[in-house]
């Protein structure tokens, strides 16, 4: 197999590669350019190809940022309507980075970066494969907690509605959520309404 045959084979497994990506095959980035130039690849965006036909689906958007901003966690609304509990649709991906962590200059998608720093950070990140890419996304519980930290910020409405989707849906047990308010601080915030959901 040739490089470029190689190249070919990892945007059909990954939908979305970067140079890094090629360059871990042993291969130099140059052959990004060359083939997007001859048509085999699509620029999606600055430093991301694709195959020109490739299918992209929902969570696109969430590998293109797992792609770029590797120390991102998917979270709050994003990861919510990910697990399917929220009526909330993101108009921009919300993710979770390292306090202190440099702000990536990425024009689209949207990004919206709340920071934290720890066991907060580092607590209840899930690995999902999305296109061939794996892509960190907080737990259930972790992402209820997080709305309650963050309830300044998407609305308390939010946060107790999650709650109640997560209970309803049995996504997360009381103790992964009571886990989860301890770790972020929240817990006498959210014990009332943890009360009155059981």
């Amino acid at each position: 197999m040739n490089r470029k045959e190689q190249i070919m084979e990892l945007a059909k497994k990954q939908m979305v590669i970067r140079a890094e990506d090629v360059e871990a095959l042993g291969i130099s980035r140059n052959y990004l350019y060359v083939m997007h130039k001859e048509g085999l690849l699509q620029k999606t965006t600055v430093g991301l190809y694709s195959l020109p036909d490739a299918e992209f689906n929902e969570n696109a958007n969430l590998v293109e940022v797992a792609k770029r901003v590797p120390n991102a966690v998917i979270g709050l609304i994003s990861a919510l309507s990910y697990h399917g509990i929220t009526t909330q649709i993101p108009h921009e991906i919300w993710v979770i980075v390292p306090r202190g962590a440099w702000r990536p200059k990425i024009d689209y998608p949207r990004l919206h970066l709340s920071y934290v720093s720890g066991p907060a950070y580092s607590y209840g990140i899930q690995k999902h494969v999305l296109n061939g890419v794996t892509v960190k996304i907080y737990s259930p519980a972790k992402t209820v907690a997080d709305c309650f930290k963050f309830r300044n910020k998407i609305g308390l409405d939010v946060a107790i509605e999650a709650l109640r989707e997560v209970w309803r849906a049995r996504k997360a047990t009381m103790d992964e959520l009571v886990e989860a308010a301890k770790i972020n601080r929240v817990l006498k915030i959210m014990r009332p309404y943890l009360d009155a959901t059981v």
